[in-house]
C-alpha cells in the first residue's frame, strides 16, 4: 500500500519525505522491522519508541510515525503526529482494510466476568453456525490457529492484523475482551463493534486510572463510540450494577439492553437453583418466559449467562440454539476449575484478584460445601495497591481459614505484600490464617489440611501457567501444583494404609 493512501485517514502535524513510497508492513518494535516498513515510535511506561527510531531506519523503515522530529530522513519519510498510538491504529485499520466491517464484532468489558462472558458468546455463535474468533485473557483464537495470549487486548496493530486474519480464515464473527488499559491507550479505535457488553464495575487498575471515576471514564469509551462507527451497535449492560446504571443513563449510549435479577432488567432470571454441579433458572423477557440450564456453578454467572444471552439475542441468534449453547458449555480455563477428582473434599482453581471477584466465588463455592472453606490467594505486585487489604477483609469474612501466599510479585517484595493483605484480615479476625511465600509450598499445605466435605480454594492466577518475579518469568500453574499435591497425598495415605495392614498381620 501506498505511504499516501495510509496515511488518508491519519491526522498529521508535518510530512517530511516522499508519500510515494510502498508500505510492505507495520510495527512498534524496531526490532520487527524489514525493508518498506512504516514504524510507530510509541511512548510506553518503560521506554519510548523514540529512542529506536534510527535502528528502525537502519533495518530499511520506509517512513517513521512519531511525535517528535529529530532524526536523519535521506531514505526515511517522516511523519509528525499529535498522538502516536492514535495514528498507529488508524494506519493499521487502513492498511488491513478495515477488516472488523466484514466482521460480527462483540466486546466484552468489565472488571469481572469477561472471559467467562466472551466464551458463553462464542459458543452461542458457534450453535448458530457462526465461524467464531476469540481475543481475549486466555487465548486468541483466530480460525483453526489458538494462540496464548500475551493481553487481554493486544496492540491496535495486533487487533487489526488478527482480525484480517480472522476474515481469511472464513470467520465471520469476532468476540473481544477490552480491557481499560486497551480503550485508555486506543487500542480499540478503528473497530467497528456491532455489540458492546458491560458487566460491572469494582475497585482494580487504580495504580493506572488513579480513581473509580477515571476507571469508569475508560469503560465509557467503548460505548459512546457505538455511537460514531457505521454499525451504530447495540450496548448490553448489568441494570443491577451501579456503574451499570449509570452507563444507562448515559445520552451518549444508545440501543441499550438491560439485564440483572431486579424487576427493571429487560433480561431478569428469577426462580435460580444453585446446585453443587450446575446451575438453573428461569428467564423472563418481553413476556416470554424460558428455561436456562448450565454448568456453570454460582450466581455470578447468571449474570455471565445473562451478559451472553443479551448479546445472541441482540444478534438474532434462537432461543432454542442458546439454550443448547448454554446447556452444553464447557468449564472456562481457570475459571472455578474443579481440579480434585474422586477426592472427598473439592479443590478449585480461580482467576478472582479483585476483592469483589474473590467475594463472589467465596460465596460461590460456600454454598457447595459441607464442612470447611480454606482459601489460599495473594495480590499482584506493581499492580494496585489499595486492592489487597480489601481481599484480605473479604478473606476474613468468608473463609473458614485463610492461607495468604505470593502471586505474581513482580518488582515487589513479596512479604511486603502479604503484610498488607493481612492488616485487611486482620480488621475483621485475629486467627484462622497463616502465611508461606512460597505458593508451591502453599499448595501443598492446604491440600493436605483438607478433610472429607471440605473445599479448597486456590484463588488469584487462574489460566496461568507462569509466575513473574522481578523481570524473570517461571512455569507455574496453579492446576498442576494442585493435581501433583492431590497425588503425593493420595500416595502416603496408600503407603500409611499399607504398614497399617503390614502391622496387622504380623
Amino acid at each position: 500500500m501506498k505511504l499516501r493512501q495510509l496515511l488518508q485517514s491519519v491526522s498529521t502535524l508535518e510530512v517530511e519525505g516522499s508519500l510515494d513510497r510502498e508500505i510492505t508492513g507495520l510495527a512498534y518494535d524496531s526490532r520487527r522491522v524489514t525493508p518498506g516498513t512504516l514504524f510507530v515510535a510509541l511512548k510506553g511506561q518503560n521506554t519510548d519508541g523514540h529512542n529506536y527510531i534510527e535502528d528502525a531506519i537502519e533495518r530499511g523503515a520506509a517512513a517513521v510515525i512519531c511525535e517528535r522530529d529529530g532524526f536523519p530522513t535521506a531514505h526515511t519519510t517522516m511523519i509528525v503526529v499529535a498522538d502516536s498510538r492514535e495514528s498507529m491504529a488508524r494506519a493499521a485499520t487502513a492498511f488491513y482494510e478495515n477488516p472488523s466491517s466484514k466482521l460480527k464484532v462483540i466486546g466484552v468489558t468489565g472488571t469481572n466476568g469477561k472471559t467467562t462472558v466472551s466464551f458463553l458468546v462464542k459458543e452461542m455463535l458457534l450453535a448458530a453456525g457462526i465461524k467464531t474468533g476469540l481475543l481475549g485473557t486466555i487465548r486468541y483464537e483466530i480460525g483453526d490457529r489458538v494462540i496464548p495470549a500475551a493481553r487481554t487486548t493486544p496492540e491496535a496493530l495486533e487487533i487489526q492484523q488478527m482480525l484480517a486474519q480472522m476474515v481469511r480464515s472464513g470467520c465471520e464473527a469476532c468476540v473481544m475482551e477490552v480491557s481499560s488499559h486497551a480503550l485508555d491507550q486506543q487500542r480499540t479505535l478503528g473497530v467497528e463493534f456491532d455489540v458492546a457488553i458491560f458487566t460491572n464495575l469494582t475497585q482494580d487498575h487504580l495504580d493506572y486510572h488513579g480513581t473509580m471515576d477515571g476507571y469508569f471514564a475508560a469503560k465509557m469509551k467503548l460505548f459512546t463510540a457505538l455511537q460514531h462507527g457505521e454499525k451504530k451497535g447495540a450496548a448490553v449492560v448489568n441494570i443491577d450494577d451501579a456503574y451499570g446504571q449509570r452507563l444507562h443513563r448515559e445520552q451518549d449510549v444508545a440501543v441499550k439492553l438491560t439485564y440483572g435479577l431486579g424487576q427493571s432488567a429487560q433480561l431478569r432470571a428469577h426462580d435460580i437453583e444453585l446446585r453443587q454441579d450446575r446451575t438453573i433458572f428461569n428467564l423472563e423477557t418481553d413476556g416470554k418466559q424460558l428455561r436456562f440450564e448450565m454448568p456453570l456453578i454460582g450466581r455470578y454467572n447468571i449474570y455471565n449467562a445473562l451478559a451472553a444471552i443479551g448479546a445472541a439475542t441482540t444478534l438474532n441468534i434462537s432461543w432454542k440454539l442458546i439454550q443448547k449453547a448454554l446447556r452444553k458449555m464447557s468449564p472456562v480455563p481457570g475459571r472455578l476449575e474443579r481440579v480434585s477428582a474422586n477426592e472427598s473434599f473439592n479443590i478449585f482453581v480461580d482467576y478472582a484478584h479483585t476483592g469483589d471477584a474473590l467475594e463472589q466465588v467465596l460465596k460461590t463455592v460456600r454454598e457447595v460445601t459441607e464442612g470447611r472453606l480454606l482459601l489460599l490467594f495473594g495480590c499482584g505486585g506493581s499492580r494496585d495497591v489499595g486492592k489487597r487489604a480489601k481481599m484480605g477483609e473479604v478473606a476474613a469474612r468468608l473463609a473458614d481459614y485463610t492461607l495468604i501466599t505470593n502471586d505474581n510479585p513482580r518488582r515487589e517484595s513479596p512479604s511486603h505484600i502479604a503484610g498488607q493483605i493481612q492488616e485487611g484480615y486482620r480488621l475483621v479476625r485475629d486467627d484462622n490464617f497463616g502465611m508461606e511465600l512460597d505458593r508451591r509450598r502453599a499448595i501443598e499445605d492446604i491440600i493436605n489440611m483438607a478433610r472429607p466435605g471440605d473445599t479448597v480454594l486456590i484463588a488469584g492466577k487462574g489460566h496461568e501457567t507462569y509466575q513473574e518475579f522481578d523481570d524473570t518469568v517461571f512455569p507455574f500453574d496453579d492446576r498442576v501444583i494442585a493435581r501433583d499435591a492431590l497425588a503425593a497425598r493420595a500416595l502416603r495415605e496408600q503407603t500409611r494404609s499399607g504398614s497399617r495392614l503390614d502391622c496387622l498381620l504380623v
